[in-house]
């Protein structure tokens, strides 16, 4: 009888598994995979970002409504999901201190411990988050990324966290390749190539020109999940304007020119063989 797989991908707030690797967690889950969606924190210090959703009541009840909305988003991808418990960190200004009660203030050692645990009662074969970036300079997403490495070393080790359950260790951990220039760059010329208005080229102009191509170990196909992973973003109501930022390029250039998701191996217990097209290479 063949192993079921299981992935776990790590992220800071509700809404940011339907922004990177959606279509992914979708695909796998279709296939049987056992997906399992983590997330840090509530999401509770972030802004309203979709007009039509900033009325009454909304700020002052975020953190519900943000819980609501992450499963309505894991109920389309049709994946399983839980909360860390930790503490939005919200994004401070410039020389603004951070919350004390927050994530990004969170000792390692009690944070990870608490992924720990949750990896060794899940059992993942493959670990997803971000790079060192974090993807973009969120605290959250920093912290992340620093918890998620400390997670999948000490899994396996049972003179660590002892109290976590049984070790288990996972075999890959990747990070994610989302939302890079090169992506953007491609997609507004896929469009301007088919004599269509492209909303990338404002974007494109926020990115420093010398902005280096990305290193993408793993580019995953998932084209025939772009519905349900934008379904899923379109679930986080706070978050996402229909009417603007990655909702208004076209779907069928998106397909033509870039079909996957793409990924960064970063650690690997099994033999590997680059490039991959499959999270789960080296382990079926």
């Amino acid at each position: 009888m063949p192993m079921t797989l299981r992935l776990m991908t790590v992220h800071a707030h509700p809404d940011d598994e339907s922004n990177k690797g959606a279509a992914t967690l979708a695909g796998y889950a279709a296939e049987g995979v056992d997906v399992l969606v983590v997330t840090c924190t509530g999401g509770e210090r972030g802004d309203v970002l979709n007009p039509a959703m900033d009325r009454p009541g909304v700020r002052e009840g975020l953190a519900a409504i943000r819980r609501a909305e992450m499963d309505a988003a894991r109920t389309i991808l049709g994946v399983q999901q839980r909360f860390l418990g930790f503490v939005d960190s919200g994004l401070p200004a410039p020389g603004e201190a951070l919350p004390d009660d927050c994530f990004a203030l969170t000792p390692l050692a009690e944070a990870s411990g608490r992924l720990v645990a949750a990896m060794r009662e899940f059992r993942p074969h493959v670990v997803v988050t971000y790079d060192e970036t974090g993807g973009y300079p969120h605290p959250d997403h920093v912290r992340t990324h620093e918890v998620t490495v400390a997670a999948f070393d000490a899994a396996g080790d049972g003179d660590r966290f002892p109290e976590a359950g049984e070790p288990w260790q996972p075999l890959k951990l990747y990070y994610h390749g989302a939302l890079s220039k090169a992506w953007f760059q491609a997609l507004h010329d896929g469009m301007t190539a088919r004599s269509l208005e492209s909303p990338m080229a404002d974007v494109l102009k926020e990115f420093p020109a010398d902005v280096p191509a990305p290193e993408f170990t793993t580019r995953v196909p998932c084209s025939e999940h772009f519905a349900t992973r934008d379904k899923a973003l379109l679930a986080h109501e706070t978050q996402v304007d229909p009417n603007s930022g990655f909702m208004l390029h076209d779907r069928d250039v998106e397909r033509d020119v870039w079909p996957t998701e793409d990924y960064f191996l970063a650690k690997a217990i099994v033999p590997v063989a680059l490039p991959e097209d499959d999270l789960f290479a080296g382990i079926r």
